[in-house]
């Protein structure tokens, strides 16, 4: 198991589990930091001491083969795999060139030691700062919450205001601190990946070339050089792209830290204050309290954040009532009294705040008024697997194979928004959406065709493989040999519903025509994952855990592009009969959406205000519509799988043609994720990865010249 991924959504809460987690993600650097260290001693001891070679190339060789590399997330990347073997790879190389008794060692101080130390110093020493930071601020808010809570109650009003005033602006600025030192804690962790691997290999490319007698090792390592060269790469492009993603999240809750939801199988948690009562004296105990509305359990941890330690053990209760404690009846504020089903007399907790206390007793069903702020959601769905929609692809695609297929950077370079809004316009409207025979005008550029046809896919309702089998497509991404991957992705394919599955195949041959002009457009299979995969599989909740498994999104459409043949037009070995396929699209239909209350804030909101009947009714208009069609039979005959049936049950519902909005949704997702696509994507092959102005870049491509 790699390393856990920190959620920004615990940074409010500050949970022992989130602490321990964070404790090992700050572990995992001081040991890189140490091996970092040690290995550029070692390199220095192997260029100053040429009588002592022998033992200081094997010393280095056997520092290279004991690190482990730790990736956060639960499975790796056939590219994370190919770098984290390369250490125990360059070892090999080294004991080789050891028995050749080789003497030479040039640039090794700026390909190698310079590097090294400069991604130790500006990223691991940023982090070490950045905790340092964090552990003072920790220790500030808690500080001022407990002078705040010990505030009496019989203040003047002003005073009080001015006190809790006081305390939310130290909260704030605590919680914006601990976001900003999770967000640099992964960043490294996510780059020492390629930025401390990639000067090992350029160190080791200059051993080759200067020493004759490596020539013939030197050939035999070339393979996995170019393996891990293109793996590097694709892990940069697959960086930035994440990288993009964390930061947006991360000050998007900066914005608006309470509109986030903690992703927690628990109703509420959070730390209280539990009255516990001495011999002479009553203490005020802080503690981490979990709250489970199904089983009525309260579970309390006493925790000291300041020390990062437990201050005594748990205890769980079940719960009985809960009422809130009036005010002239104690001396402390926000308090209110629970009473256990296995604990006699009363408990009295403080909460944080007057909010905070409202959302406990709101949990546990106490005698306070529910106040219900959940958002209606405002944004709807604009596209949809109609004929328009297929016939916008259409043209679209069309116009780019005919006119534009191997323009450079075809998808990676975005068209101006307000064009592709208006493009999307003139395509969507009804009156001249249905005229096969009209082409997209040759006054429209390549860039905004592209963009609209991307466009127009984020604008479905959900995304065009659906979110109930997004978890499934990238469990057969993990999947350890590239068979097993095919098969499993091949099978997932097919239980998509028929409009989706047929959409997808034309957009994967459309794809494969593109990624075979890449020696004029620059587009790979691996370039064109990257630019697809988060429109096709879009997670439905946006966490810093989903935002980790984009690489493997991108994988799963590389493997769409290059067996598009075998998957759209061959039946699974195992292929689901009519009624399980009806039983799967009618129960993505009829689930309801979680609440804002039981998940965190999603990426797209397609609610609407009779949701279930309006998708039943599309389902059914959608079935209908693929008989009627001519452009959908002709499609659709080309296709071999087989058709379901529809039950008589099913054409009894009441048709209903879903009315299309005028205005167009506004393009967040195009201007907030291509941007970062467009610095990233670059491709693989090894002309565009030589041009590149990195210094390391520039001495392989001395080296291969």
């Amino acid at each position: 198991m790699g390393l856990p991924a920190l959620e920004f959504s615990e940074c409010c809460l500050d949970s022992p589990q989130f602490r321990e987690r964070l404790r090992s993600h700050e572990a995992e650097l001081e040991k890189t930091n140490k091996f970092i260290k040690e290995l550029i001693k070692d390199a220095k001891s192997l260029v100053a001491a040429l009588k002592n070679l022998s033992s200081a190339k094997r010393k280095f060789a056997d520092s290279l083969n004991e690190f482990k590399f730790r990736c956060i997330g639960d499975a790796e990347t056939d590219d994370e795999i190919c770098i984290a073997k390369s250490l125990q790879e360059f070892a090999t190389v080294l004991r080789n060139l050891e028995d050749e008794r080789m003497r030479m060692i040039e640039n090794a101080s700026e390909v190698l030691i310079t590097p090294l130390e400069k991604f130790r110093k500006e990223q691991i020493g940023a982090a070490k700062d950045a905790k340092k930071k964090y552990d003072k601020e920790t220790e500030k808010y808690c500080g001022v919450l407990e002078k705040h809570l010990n505030l009496s109650s019989k203040k003047k009003e002003s005073q009080l205001q001015e006190a809790d005033s006081q305390v939310d602006l130290v909260r704030q600025h605590f919680y914006e601190v601990s976001l900003e030192y999770v967000f640099k804690v992964q960043e490294v962790q996510e780059r020492k990946m390629f930025e401390f691997v990639e000067p090992l290999l350029a160190f080791l490319q200059g051993l080759f070339t200067f020493y004759h007698h490596g020539y013939e090792l030197a050939k035999d390592f070339s393979d996995f050089k170019t393996e891990l060269t293109i793996s590097i790469q694709n892990t940069r492009n697959r960086f930035e792209g994440t990288r993009s993603e964390v930061e947006s999240l991360m000050k998007k809750m900066k914005e608006n830290p309470h509109e986030h939801k903690n992703l927690s199988p628990n109703t509420m948690e959070g730390y209280l204050y539990v009255q516990e009562k001495r011999h002479f004296s009553t203490a005020w105990v802080k503690h981490y309290c979990t709250y489970e509305r199904e089983s009525k359990r309260i579970t309390m941890v006493p925790f000291d954040q300041k020390s990062g330690g437990k201050a005594g053990e748990d205890e769980a209760v079940i719960l009985k009532s809960c009422t809130r404690r009036k005010t002239d009846s104690i001396e402390k504020r926000f308090c209110f009294d629970v009473e256990a089903v296995d604990r006699p007399g009363v408990i009295t907790m403080q909460a944080l705040s007057e909010e905070d206390r409202r959302l406990w007793m709101e949990a546990m069903d106490g005698r306070e008024p529910v106040y219900n702020s959940n958002k209606d959601n405002q944004s709807e769905g604009t596209a949809q697997l109609d004929n328009i929609g297929f016939s916008i692809i259409k043209k679209c695609i069309h116009a780019v194979e005919t006119r534009g297929i191997n323009e450079q950077g075809l998808y990676r370079i975005v068209g101006v928004n307000s064009r592709v809004q208006k493009l999307l316009s003139i395509l969507m409207d009804p009156k001249t959406a249905t005229e096969t025979e009209t082409e997209i005008c040759a006054e429209w550029e390549i860039k905004t065709i592209t963009s609209a046809l991307k466009t127009y896919l984020r604008m479905l309702p959900g995304p065009l493989m659906m979110y109930q089998f997004q978890r499934s497509f990238i469990k057969a991404a993990k999947l350890e040999n590239q068979e097993s991957r095919v098969s499993e992705i091949h099978s997932l394919v097919h239980r998509l519903p028929e409009k989706n599955r047929q959409m997808l195949h034309l957009l994967m041959n459309h794809l494969a025509k593109v990624a075979n002009n890449h020696k004029q457009n620059l587009m790979t299979v691996a370039n064109l994952g990257v630019v697809f995969g988060p429109t096709l599989l879009r997670p439905q909740e946006e966490t810093v855990a989903a935002i980790m498994d984009i690489k493997f999104q991108n994988i799963v459409i590389e493997i769409l592009i290059e067996n598009h043949e075998k998957i759209f037009n061959t039946v699974p070995e195992t292929p689901p009969s009519n009624s399980q396929l009806l039983l799967s699209r009618k129960k993505s239909t009829d689930s309801k959406p979680p609440s804002c209350s039981e998940r965190p804030l999603t990426l797209f909101h397609t609610a609407q205000p009779n949701e279930k009947q309006e998708n039943r009714n599309s389902i059914i208009n959608s079935s209908l519509e693929s008989v009627v069609s001519s452009n959908a039979n002709s499609f659709l005959n080309s296709n071999s799988s087989p058709q379901p049936n529809l039950n008589s049950s099913d054409l009894e519902l009441e048709v209903i043609k879903p009315n299309r909005p005028n205005s167009l949704a506004a393009l967040t997702w195009e201007s907030r994720m291509l941007p970062a696509v467009r610095s990233s994507i670059s491709c693989s092959d090894s002309r565009v990865w030589q041009t590149s102005s990195n210094p390391v870049h520039e001495k392989y491509k001395q080296y291969t010249q």
